[in-house]
């Protein structure tokens, strides 16, 4: 509106949250940012499916997470994270990544070169 002076502290807040808050990142939005940061951001994810496991000693969540990548370079990076994933270093705060596999790769030739990574991480909580 012209000559307007609402001040930005009378706007409605962003879900519910103050101007001070923000949303706090989840341990799956973690583990997908950490796979997005490996295949320097190429890719979409598909789905994410995370599961909480316990034993008598350990507990964490195993996080299945599916990847697509369209396109040539798209698809360089999908194979990239094929083969860093196993040995990769993560950092994700209060949690090991016990295990680190590719469990299913789809690859399509042709016209628009695709590429669908399946990943399997094995979390354990540290402490």
């Amino acid at each position: 509106m012209p000559g307007s002076t609402r001040s930005r502290s009378s706007l409605p807040p962003l879900l519910g949250l103050t101007r001070f808050q923000r949303p706090r990142r989840t341990l799956a939005d973690r583990v997908r940012a950490a796979l997005l940061l490996i295949t320097a951001g190429e890719g979409t994810v598909l789905s994410h499916e995370e599961k909480c496991w316990a034993s008598i000693t350990f507990s964490g969540t195993r996080h299945e997470v599916v990847m697509e990548f369209c396109g040539p370079e798209a698809v360089l990076a999908g194979e990239g994270l094929i083969e860093q994933l196993p040995d990769h270093e993560f950092t994700l705060p209060g949690q090991l990544v016990a295990d680190a596999t590719i469990a299913k790769v789809d690859h399509r030739f042709g016209a628009m070169e695709r590429l669908e990574v399946t990943a399997v991480l094995l979390l354990l909580e540290e402490g």
